[in-house]
């Protein structure tokens, strides 16, 4: 819808309050239900919105070496600009409108610790070289009969799964929470965040669904609106669900995977595809995955944005440790997909659960087209076997302080992804590592507190 026909359906409706939201550094969706006036008023300038919220870590602890905002320049209210086309109704909430919004200043340039806007502008640069990106994520994640509430009473401990025992791909575990599962795909499809396949992953209570492919733009939004729905959906049945990528040691960790293929402006040719390959690969696509491979470790925080993250990111867990690709390979960290001429894609399957959809889109998009504009060859031969055996061009950093460091200094990161967004990203990513090392954990408590 437009304007015009965004203000009739206002006015036809009798609509009296509105939603909207954006992703904050973390994918975090920050936002307001406001007034209808006030909804139209800002539709030209775009709305106040204080910019702490770029300016604290997910639990609202004010960061203290960022420069972009802080204490120092007050928190004071950034331009919020809302995406028309975004426009969508939350069926699970009495239809209230909903929209999605993003940063940038009055020239229109997007604030650099934005995740929407740095996606759009990597988009841009994208779309001036001819292609039309189109791409999608998968997530897994794990759902438990908790409520907020009784998770804080157990601190964490002792959580009931939604079903027991590890049972993936079961049509059993899926009927038995029925009503649960139908309401899920039903309403999210409803809300314009249409699932393409469903069904359990192995584990107690965990689930997989792939978001149908889109534009890039489109699938970032899919992918973090997918996440708070099923949060929102979840709570409506007495079930808390996790997208962290790592919540039990002894159990898979979960993936957001990305897949991704570039394709002409019309969208009539894939153009990853070459039928006389022999990997069904087009030069293009081959240069778009060299371009991942070499700039992968330069930007490794996009893809493994926390402390947990590298919990999941390790050998025999469903996760890669190496940089490598192979065809229909699921362990190595670049899986490319060639079964047919309109379904040839590559996976990037570095990304958990738990990663802001605009953050990892910008980063393989970006170094996909680093490839393409540097003609690189793709020299890194094709994994056989084990990809967790093949350290020959390099394995992941470990952690994230290592991995934030490393594209902290990266002028392969700054390039790509511009200057003072890696120098805001970095400096979060730094500062959630110092809120996990001054941290005394479980762990230490039971090994340290008797014995030592």
């Amino acid at each position: 819808m437009n304007q015009q026909q965004i203000t009739a359906y206002l006015h036809e409706n009798n609509i009296q309050k509105i939603k909207f939201a954006f992703a904050d550094i973390d994918g975090v969706l920050r936002g307001k239900v406001i007034h209808p006036k006030k909804f139209l008023d800002g539709l030209q300038n775009g709305y106040g919105f204080c910019d702490v919220v770029f300016g604290w870590d997910s639990a609202d602890v004010c960061y203290d070496n960022v420069s972009l905002t802080g204490w120092h320049t007050g928190y004071p209210d950034k331009s919020c600009h809302i995406d028309l086309s975004t426009f969508r109704t939350i069926p699970w909430q009495e239809n209230i409108p909903f929209f999605i919004g993003d940063f940038s200043d009055a020239e229109g340039k997007g604030l650099a610790a934005c995740p929407r806007s740095l996606l759009k502008r990597i988009t841009k640069e994208c779309e001036g070289l001819g292609f039309h990106p189109e791409f999608a994520q998968e997530f897994e994640w794990f759902n438990f009969k908790e409520t907020p509430q009784s998770l804080q009473d157990k601190q964490f401990a002792n959580l009931q799964p939604l079903t027991p025992g590890m049972f993936g791909y079961s049509v059993l575990r899926i009927s038995e929470n029925n009503d649960f599962c139908n309401e899920l795909v039903d309403w999210l499809n409803q809300f314009n965040v249409p699932i393409e396949g469903f069904h359990t992953e192995t584990g107690p209570g965990v689930y997989e669904a792939a978001i149908l492919h889109s534009h890039v733009l489109e699938a970032a939004d899919r992918a973090a609106l997918f996440k708070t729905a099923v949060k929102e959906i979840a709570y409506k049945h007495g079930i808390t669900a996790t997208f962290m990528a790592k919540w039990n040691e002894n159990l898979p960790g979960c993936g957001g995977h990305v897949h991704q293929s570039l394709w002409s402006k019309d969208q009539t040719e894939n153009l990853f595809h070459d039928a006389k390959d022999v990997n069904k690969m087009s030069e293009l696509h081959k240069q778009y995955l060299a371009g991942q491979l070499y700039c992968l470790p330069h930007i490794l925080p996009m893809y493994a944005p926390i402390i947990n993250s590298y919990k999941r990111l390790v050998e025999g867990a469903w996760a890669p440790t190496t940089i490598t690709w192979a065809v229909e390979n699921r362990t190595t960290a670049f899986r490319v997909i060639n079964s047919s001429k309109g379904y040839t894609r590559l996976e990037t399957r570095i990304p958990g659960a738990d990663t802001n959809p605009y953050l990892v889109m910008a980063a393989a998009l970006a170094s996909g087209l680093y490839g393409i504009k540097n003609k690189l060859t793709l020299d890194v031969p094709q994994t056989i076997g084990n990809g967790y055996q093949n350290n020959s061009n390099g394995t992941i950093q470990p952690n994230l302080y290592e991995a934030a460091t490393d594209m902290q200094k990266s002028a392969i990161a700054k390039e790509i992804l511009g200057a003072d967004f890696v120098e805001h990203f970095t400096a979060t990513r730094l500062w959630e590592w110092r809120q996990f090392a001054k941290s005394v954990t479980d762990w230490e408590l039971k090994r340290y507190f008797e014995i030592i």
